[in-house]
């Protein structure tokens, strides 16, 4: 209490929880973001649905859009423009919240326009005309092409086991999982493959945060090549642009702290927010993917805390674009370093609307693509011999991040790993995970690549490692290590 001039004041100091209960929001301020993403998601699923994996509108709906809580119209026809002509689609009424647009693009997939543009605009999108890799995969045999020619099992393996393991996949109890694909690789051969009804060994669907995997592989071959470095301050410019930039506390930033999602920098992708703002205006919203992840200020010492974030990832991809200096050669990267050689055919890498590689979920490829993947780690970074990605990249992406270490250390570098204290799976094994279910599993210690594939939706939860224990029981003699 003090007193003034005759009046008596009182001061109360309220406690934070008190001001907490009182500063409770029950408007949802984001929420014509949120309805603007909600329509940009269905543009970049229905046409790539449509265009990037050939399914049919009754397809799409049934299962692509089975994501979305409220997907506009129905396969018979409602808001939206299907333009076959440029590949291209509209969601949404005009008024109201803005009309979203995708639009295929060759050797890309579908990229998301702004929602001030319009069909007339996508002939300014980003195209990759590079020719498709020479010969018929079909006459090529299996890992570079797609004709197996040797059917046999292995001895080791018991065939009635591994379909047993097939099935726990594809039959679950749980309406929300949905199969997709299953290939298992064990000493170089496909022991085991399989497809949902509506899909083939050709189909492509989306990776999502698999994605991840594939750019970390992409940025280490630029580390081994001295473009990149690991443990080296990023060097951009940030923003916003400060007086005193020398001054800017994110210059300490490496390329290590954000492939460990330990960045240090302000969480957007989390707490509700990953569809009203943060990546979410670059995957749905035709915002750029660059200059969002650069507008995030530092709130902890980098390699303190763990958290998931997509920007973290494309800060990665950004320094990548930068190391290789030139927008054509950026744009060919993919293939010409990584997808190619190891005979990934099927697999687009997009971009935003500006020529940046969205290489945090947007990608588009089949299963086999993906077990070339996984063969090339496990086989320790070499194809047929020649090396593609050194050792020691593969040791960092397998390392626990410092900031999980006691604390589940579940992830290393864009990779996720055996959680600690789980002792039914070999130590050893790590694996990509990807929304809806998308995950390539590598088990050095018993020469095995799983891939699954889901379109999973609602509370989701398929167990990648569970899937590891059950074909692991298949497999009978443990390979030496590689």
């Amino acid at each position: 209490m003090k007193r003034f001039a005759g009046i008596v004041i009182v001061l109360a100091v309220l406690a934070p929880s008190y001001v907490t209960a009182q500063q409770q929001e029950s408007y949802d301020y984001w929420r014509s973001q949120r309805d603007m993403i909600r329509y940009g998601q269905q543009a970049i699923f229905m046409c790539n649905g449509l265009f990037t994996s050939n399914r049919t509108i009754d397809q799409v709906f049934e299962q692509e859009l089975a994501y979305l809580d409220q997907p506009v119209g129905a396969p018979d026809g409602g808001d939206y423009e299907i333009d076959r002509a440029r590949r291209a689609v509209a969601i949404g009424p005009p008024g109201g919240t803005p009309v979203m647009r995708a639009a295929f693009r060759e050797g890309l997939g579908c990229i998301i326009l702004a929602p001030d543009q319009t069909f007339e605009d996508i002939e300014s999108l980003p195209v990759l005309d590079t020719p498709p890799l020479e010969g018929d995969p079909d006459k090529i045999p299996w890992p570079d092409g797609d004709l197996i020619e040797d059917q046999n099992l292995l001895p080791n393996v018991n065939a009635a086991i591994l379909e047993d393991a097939s099935n726990w996949a594809f039959e679950r109890t749980s309406p929300e999982q949905v199969t997709l694909s299953l290939i298992v690789v064990h000493n170089g051969k496909i022991i085991h493959e399989r497809y949902a009804p509506g899909f083939d060994i050709s189909t492509r669907t989306r990776t999502w945060s698999t994605a991840k995997s594939i750019a970390v592989t992409l940025m280490g071959m630029l580390v081994d090549q001295g473009k990149l470095a690991l443990n080296q301050p990023l060097g951009f410019d940030w923003f916003p642009r400060a007086q005193s930039p020398d001054t800017d506390p994110r210059n300490a930033i490496t390329l290590r702290n954000v492939l460990n999602m330990s960045s240090g920098l302000y969480t957007v992708d989390n707490q509700g927010l990953e569809y009203a703002t943060g990546s979410g205006m670059s995957y749905w919203a035709g915002a750029s993917s660059v200059r969002g992840a650069l507008s995030r200020a530092l709130i902890r010492a980098p390699d303190t805390m763990w958290d998931y974030e997509n920007y973290d990832t494309l800060l990665g991809v950004y320094a990548m674009k930068l190391a290789i200096g030139d927008d054509q050669k950026y744009l060919e990267f993919p293939r010409s370093a990584l997808f190619d050689r190891i005979g990934m055919r099927n697999t687009l890498v997009s971009v935003d609307r500006f020529g940046d590689f969205i290489l945090s979920s947007q990608v588009y490829t089949n299963a086999r693509d993906l077990a070339r993947f996984g063969m090339l780690y496990l086989q320790g970074g070499t194809w047929h011999g020649e090396r593609l990605l050194s050792e020691d990249w593969i040791n960092f992406v397998r390392t626990p991040a410092a900031a999980t270490v006691g604390r589940g250390g579940q992830y290393g570098g864009q990779w996720w790993l055996v959680p600690e204290g789980r002792d039914d799976v070999p130590t050893d094994a790590y694996s990509t995970a990807g929304n809806r279910g998308q995950y390539v599993v590598v088990v050095p210690s018993h020469d095995l690549v799983i891939v699954r594939r889901g379109l999973d939706y609602g509370r989701q939860g398929f167990n990648r490692w569970d899937l590891t224990r059950e074909v692991l029981k298949a497999i009978g003699t443990v390979s030496d290590s590689r």
